[in-house]
């Protein structure tokens, strides 16, 4: 199989489908879209998990981001790091202790401890491998007073389905024909910063250092805990956010969760002129980048979520909506074509 996400077709046939299993305490668990766990009684608990390479620590961060990133989709605030780290032998204890710096400043400036883990050195890996897991609570919602009027009722709380509608955790599925699709900040953002780095001295020799240093600092745009924080108290119930496979895989994603269709211009996708010309430089296409740090949100009313949003000083625009049938159309001025299959993420035509 190739690097990277595997495809839609190999997830559904040969991983959830295997999945038969079933508790009830599991509210919502394995799905496309659905990048963390719930758990009942209390629905007070969601978890989510991701692996990567970490060969230094900006590493380290985004993986911890991108993990955070996800609890904050589904409405949860992240607490609680667990993480294991495989080291090769001939890895220094310099490269852990970087490592660990990272965890920590990243954790605590997330407000998420490194609650335990484990570290251990072989000689069947070759490369640094982290593994991270984040639990998390819910964020404060509209709905939170309702919810918390019944926790002293165990005998209505056990009665409590997943579609009840003070449910504090979002999942990505239940989106409705019309509403609107607002993205947050910008697309690519974390893949541009990822170039910017591999590709430094070349860019250097064609584009000021300004834009390329101003692109190597994208990863401090990359947490969405803030969106996520403000769509929450909004009351928006369906978040999901793009990170491998670019926006175009987020978009596939959101839709097939709820077996949707979309039109999308893409005239409207915010992003960056440090993005197009790097992308342009490097010959990826940007839409299909690692983009953590951009939050897709439904909304019934999209202007004044993105209004809001802009009072927070966080960037956000409408760029379609949610259609009946399973259509998913781009649009770019007078050409229309359809939205494919999520597919390998760009950044790996220059990751080994």
């Amino acid at each position: 199989m190739r690097p990277g996400k595997i495809s839609d077709s190999v997830l559904k046939r040969s991983v959830l489908k295997q999945i038969r299993f079933r508790r009830q305490e599991v509210l919502s668990g394995a799905g496309i879209g659905e990048d963390c766990a719930i758990f009942a009684p209390s629905r007070l608990c969601a978890s989510a998990v991701s692996q990567a390479l970490v060969e230094e620590g900006a590493d380290m961060a985004r993986l911890l981001t991108r993990c955070a990133n996800n609890l904050a989709s589904a409405g949860a605030r992240p607490l609680a790091v667990l993480l294991t780290l495989l080291l090769p032998e001939e890895a220094e204890e310099a490269l852990l202790r970087q490592l660990m710096a990272a965890a920590e400043e990243t954790g605590s400036q997330m407000g998420m401890q490194i609650a335990g883990g484990h570290t251990t050195v072989s000689r069947h890996v070759d490369c640094p491998l982290a593994c991270v897991t984040v639990y998390g609570t819910p964020m404060e919602g509209p709905e939170a007073a309702a919810c918390a009027s019944l926790e002293g009722d165990s005998a209505q709380a056990s009665e409590r389905s997943a579609s009840t509608a003070c449910e504090p955790l979002r999942v990505t599925r239940g989106l409705r024909p019309g509403q609107e699709i607002v993205l947050t900040k910008w697309v690519a953002l974390e893949g541009t910063a990822l170039l910017a780095r591999i590709n430094r001295q070349r860019l250097l020799e064609r584009y000021p250092a300004h834009l390329v240093e101003t692109a190597e600092g994208f990863d401090r745009y990359l947490s969405v805990i803030p969106e996520a924080a403000s769509a929450v108290k909004s009351g928006i119930l369906a978040m999901h956010d793009a990170s491998e496979g670019g926006i175009l895989a987020a978009l596939w994603e959101l839709a097939e969760s709820s077996g949707v269709g979309l039109s999308i211009d893409l005239r409207k996708i915010p992003i960056r002129q440090e993005t197009v010309e790097i992308c342009e430089f490097c010959g990826v296409n940007p839409y299909m980048l690692a983009s953590s740090g951009c939050l897709v949100l439904a909304a019934d009313h999209g202007e004044a979520l993105a209004d809001r949003l802009a009072a927070e000083r966080i960037p956000a625009a409408v760029i379609g909506r949610i259609t009946a049938g399973r259509d998913r159309l781009l649009y770019n001025g007078d050409e229309k074509r359809y939205l494919d299959k999520p597919v390998q993420d760009e950044i790996y035509k220059y990751m080994r």
